[in-house]
């Protein structure tokens, strides 16, 4: 053994350079020719005998194996992980060896080689075509438990993976129709989910990573031990990413305290060398943060969410992370993300990871959710049951039940502490639409006169006017979750109208209001929808002199009351999708054209519709081309919301409308007998009918 390990030492020192260029060259593709030594390793069979090295004990079947040390496990380890960053084959090899994988996670209970054996499983499993099972990891529990939370945090990194369904990759894949296929042909949990219940499973788990997400810098390790550990630590992540970060934070934190007055400064102005181990600690803490908040956040979306949501309200993850949050998620604004627009992902600083994960998962959070009302304190909670005993309205049941022991506590709430942040975000900065995407889900479900009126009183409908009329945001995603927010926040709602008014209180700001929502219908239909929602409603409740005013004044209500205006945005919605091209994305743009259509069928003017539809089709020489597209897109619907429940409950509560009206509405629509006037195929003339292709074979 001793003679394999000085050998094993030699070649390490020589593949080790060769991974360490090409780290420090990023990652640029490259020939295996420009790494002699790994390749001729690999060619004369190294990496198999590195491999039968290290699983011999489990092997044999001597009673006294030779016993190896820590040491040459770790070189050994070190060098199979430099051979798998030059070569991809390597790597792909040693993914289709299962035994290999099962023994590494029994490696990982070894606090000497637990970093090294880590890093190799992490990049072993990203290049594994099928997914592992954890219940096939030997005592995952009792492995688990014995991981001390500086090694849980790591293990995170591994466990994202196993959790995660598969991307599914090439956009046709992603239509609902693809889906739909294959949600049938694969109606058992996948393994991501077997493997979230497998981790549910371990006692205390849920509640050390709440835990790790929610204990302060200080509470981690002490200066000594952390810089013993950052030689390992710095191994294994991308080297150079890590310490341009760290050097950074070390330049501002020195420029910071010279710029600050000369008496403080003599107190606080230490050599950079000082204070690098502090802000060291500060990312090592946020690159820990990130990978513990991206395994809550996949729970959270997975099928235990209700047993997971209990855990996390009752081990207070919303409170701690509020704690944090001046010191530590928002301690500044991140000056360089503008960069980062294009790629949403893009992983240059831990700083932006961590903030993008943190408003994933406030997000997945309130989402349809009684637990979002933690996101506020006690005196907010207060100020809810306030605004509702003033409109004389019942408090949300949801709301009565919070247990105030479990709420945020200090000034503000986490979803007051996200708005000022917000208001204070750059126009151009990616972090809005996460933003916008965390307050939107507290506002989702069934509406909240209340929840509108907390969030108005503190200046968001104005903010988010501002951003879309006059800010310059070219962004569509930014755009498209400020409409999202902006529709739920004004559902209804009589005082957002009047406030929506003050501010669009011109014909040109109205105009580059318009402009915008009619530039990418796609990214608006949901903000159209609310409009048209809540002038039904309005124009129903004429006997209140408030409303009437409303009605007369706001340029919107106007604008929508307009028959020829709804019919330009039904049209307009029923031609920019097909059965083919529905994504998630876009069949809110089919959803809302139904809304249009069910409130005319609600005031008998359905057969009117109908006909415009048929006009239309006949203007522009294409007759059947309209109405033989809805006749295909109703059928799909029916096809995929007659078979769910979360997604009808969604379509109930966001309308108002009851799901019974909805089907009916449809049944009514694709009826065959042509002398009905409500039946889409009574307006196409039977030359142009072709309503029976099936769709369903894709």
């Amino acid at each position: 053994m001793s003679q394999i390990h000085n050998v094993v030492k030699d070649m390490s020192s020589l593949l080790s350079m060769e991974a360490m260029s090409f780290v420090t060259e990023d990652r640029k593709t490259s020939q295996e020719s420009t790494f002699p030594n790994t390749y001729t390793f690999d060619l004369f069979g190294g990496v198999d005998l590195l491999v039968e090295i290290l699983m011999r004990p489990t092997l044999t079947t001597q009673k006294e194996a030779p016993k190896m040390s820590d040491d040459l496990v770790k070189d050994c380890l070190s060098v199979l992980y430099n051979c798998c960053i030059c070569t991809d084959g390597i790597t792909k090899s040693l993914a289709s060896r299962d035994d290999f994988i099962m023994f590494l996670f029994t490696l990982t209970s070894n606090k000497k080689t637990f970093l090294q054996t880590a890093t190799l499983i992490e990049d072993i499993l990203g290049v594994r075509k099928d997914m592992i099972q954890l219940e096939d990891i030997p005592n995952l529990g009792n492995l688990v438990q014995s991981f001390n939370q500086q090694q849980l945090a790591n293990f995170c990194r591994i466990l994202s993976v196993t959790i995660s369904e598969p991307d599914v990759g090439a956009d046709d894949k992603h239509t609902l129709l693809a889906r739909n296929v294959q949600q049938r042909a694969n109606a058992n949990p996948s393994r991501a989910e077997v493997n979230q219940v497998a981790l549910l499973n371990i006692p205390g788990f849920i509640e050390r990573l709440c835990k790790l997400a929610t204990r302060k810098v200080s509470e981690a390790t002490g200066t000594a031990t952390f810089l013993q550990d950052l030689e390992d630590w710095h191994a294994w992540l991308d080297n150079a990413l890590v310490l341009d970060a760290l050097m950074q934070m070390a330049t501002e934190e020195a420029e910071q305290s010279s710029t600050e007055s000369s008496d403080e400064s003599s107190l606080t102005a230490s050599p950079l060398g000082h204070r690098l181990p502090q802000s060291m600690k500060i990312v090592h803490e946020i690159m820990y943060k990130v990978e513990v908040l991206y395994v809550l956040c996949v729970m959270l979306m997975g099928r235990q969410r209700n047993q997971v949501h209990r855990m996390l309200a009752e081990f207070k993850l919303i409170p701690g992370l509020n704690n944090l949050f001046d010191k530590l998620i928002w301690r500044k604004h991140t000056s360089n993300h503008v960069l980062h627009a294009q790629n949403q992902n893009c992983d240059c600083s831990p700083e932006i990871s961590f903030k993008i994960q943190f408003l994933r998962l406030l997000q997945s959070f309130s989402d349809h959710h009684e637990n979002k009302y933690l996101l506020l304190n006690s005196q907010e909670l207060n100020e809810l049951s306030a605004i509702s005993l003033k409109a004389n309205i019942p408090e949300v049941e949801a709301l009565v039940n919070t247990d105030r022991n479990l709420v945020c506590d200090g000034k503000k709430g986490l979803l007051t502490r996200l708005i000022s942040v917000m208001k204070k975000e750059p126009a151009d900065s990616t972090f809005r639409f996460w933003q916008a995407r965390a307050v939107e889900s507290f506002l989702r479900g069934a509406t909240s006169y209340a929840d509108q009126v907390f969030l108005l009183k503190r200046g968001l409908l104005e903010h988010i006017l501002f951003c879309i009329i006059d800010s310059g945001c070219k962004s569509r995603d930014v755009l498209q979750s400020y409409f999202d927010l902006l529709g739920e926040l004004m559902k209804f709602n009589l005082d957002a109208f009047k406030r929506f008014n003050k501010y669009v209180n011109t014909e040109e700001k109205f105009q580059m209001f318009l402009n915008q929502i009619n530039s990418s219908l796609v990214d608006s239909n949901m903000l159209v929808r609310c409009i048209v929602l809540s002038l039904d409603r309005f124009e129903s409740q004429t006997d209140d002199m408030r409303v009437v005013e409303v009605l007369s004044e706001c340029l919107l209500l106007s604008y929508m009351a307009r028959v020829e205006n709804r019919l330009l945005f039904l049209f307009r919605l029923v031609n920019i999708i097909n059965v083919q091209t529905l994504t998630q994305e876009n069949v809110s743009c089919l959803n809302t054209s139904l809304v249009i259509l069910m409130l005319a069928r609600r005031r008998a003017k359905l057969p009117f519709y109908l006909g415009a539809f048929r006009e239309k089709e006949y203007a522009d020489k294409y007759p059947g081309f309209l109405l033989n597209n809805f006749h295909h897109l109703l059928r799909f619907w029916q096809h995929h919301y007659l078979n769910k429940d979360k997604d009808s409950t969604c379509l109930e509560n966001s309308s108002c409308i009851p799901f019974t009206y909805w089907k009916e509405t449809v049944s009514v629509l694709l009826a065959r007998d042509c002398s009905s006037p409500c039946a889409i195929a009574s307006y196409i003339d039977e030359a142009y009918l072709d309503l029976d292709r099936d769709f369903l074979e894709v």
